[in-house]
């Protein structure tokens, strides 16, 4: 494999997308190096020992990444892992990201992104490391002012969150650093929305405590942890009056970072470039409530509430770039999305927790 003579740092690795990027990482023949807190995962439940996702990783692949549980905010920790292994490349997944938590508790997130982003840069150049890619998002584009969203649609305007503001100033800071030095090399992958879990039903989303997302929560109430699906607002501009979002399978999404991960690595690539990873496919709240019914055989129950704050009509990528110059294209249907899900949850109802 390509792969063989690179190591990743994968910041972030145990959660939702870094696990599953981490499994892809590994299949390609890349060494991966993996530092996670475990604030937002299960945690290992030993001493020395791997998390609960990477503990599945190791049983999908064969393949078990190194394993660090540390903040990026210890600068000594991180430095001493830099030191310890010959890192080609980072990738930066770790950050708080609940959008309503971002709300209630903007100084939690500031305080987390931002001086975790500014000590992991500070050991790259430290450890004369000098390429990341960038785990971003959709929110960096707030309400979207034109549909589908490319590249150059306006960023750090309207943004509803403090988690949105997060990611929109770690961006800045990045496009800084490269204009200052031109020895780094890094590419901004802004999300729409990750769901889906591994076709093997043995990796998926675990969120710690209520899902903020639709996905989790859908699949929660499913398995009757939760006892029905709270719709917030059915009088949107919309074809059947709920939100519309482009979601993309979370195995889409980790094979993104591969193609994003070999380019960063190619001898051409300079300074700093965004890419959007989505479908282009916009599916509404009743879209995807009627396709996970499809994959769990039943009706589940709902109610529909008062929109919330800030909820835009509609969010849909253009990834038009992602394809020309990665050449990535997601691939799994929205039925695959919510297959896969059902069949992570179905087999594991309280997550990791039951691993």
């Amino acid at each position: 494999m390509e792969g063989q003579c690179s190591t990743v740092l994968v910041t972030g690795g145990a959660g939702y997308a870094g696990s599953h990027t981490v499994l892809v990482l590994l299949q390609w023949g890349y060494q991966v190096v993996v530092v996670d807190n475990c604030t937002n995962c299960a945690a290992p439940t030993a001493p020395d020992a791997l998390p609960p996702s990477l503990l599945q990783v190791k049983d999908i692949c064969q393949k078990a990444p190194v394993f660090y549980q540390a903040a990026l905010d210890d600068g000594p920790a991180l430095l001493s892992i830099f030191k310890k292994h010959k890192i080609d490349a980072v990738i930066h997944f770790a950050a708080l990201k609940a959008v309503g938590e971002s709300v209630q508790k903007p100084l939690m997130y500031y305080h987390n992104n931002l001086l975790a982003t500014i000590s992991l840069l500070e050991a790259m150049e430290a450890a004369g490391v000098r390429r990341l890619v960038f785990s971003s998002s959709a929110t960096v584009y707030g309400i979207p002012q034109y549909l589908p969203i490319d590249e150059d649609h306006p960023v750090g305007q309207s943004i509803t969150n403090p988690y949105g503001h997060t990611k929109h100033m770690c961006e800045q800071i990045l496009r800084d650093i490269v204009q200052s030095n031109n020895d780094w090399k890094v590419i901004l992958l802004r999300y729409f929305n990750p769901v889906g879990a591994h076709e093997s039903g043995k990796m998926g989303e675990d969120p710690i405590g209520v899902p903020n997302n639709l996905m989790p929560f859908i699949a929660q109430v499913a398995v009757g942890r939760r006892e029905k699906l709270s719709i917030f607002g059915n009088d949107f501009d919309t074809d059947d009056g709920t939100g519309v979002r482009d979601y993309i399978h979370v195995m889409d999404l980790a094979e993104g970072h591969v193609s994003t991960l070999r380019r960063l690595l190619s001898d051409d690539f300079r300074g700093c470039r965004a890419y959007n990873l989505g479908t282009g496919v916009g599916v509404s709240v009743m879209q995807m409530l009627q396709a996970f019914q499809k994959s769990c055989g039943r009706s589940l129950p709902y109610e529909v509430v008062a929109r919330r704050a800030g909820d835009c009509a509609r969010m849909l990528a253009s990834c038009t770039r992602a394809r020309t110059e990665l050449g990535w294209t997601a691939t799994r249907t929205l039925q695959d999305m919510c297959d896969d899900t059902w069949r992570w949850q179905s087999s594991h109802p309280n997550g990791y927790a039951t691993s």
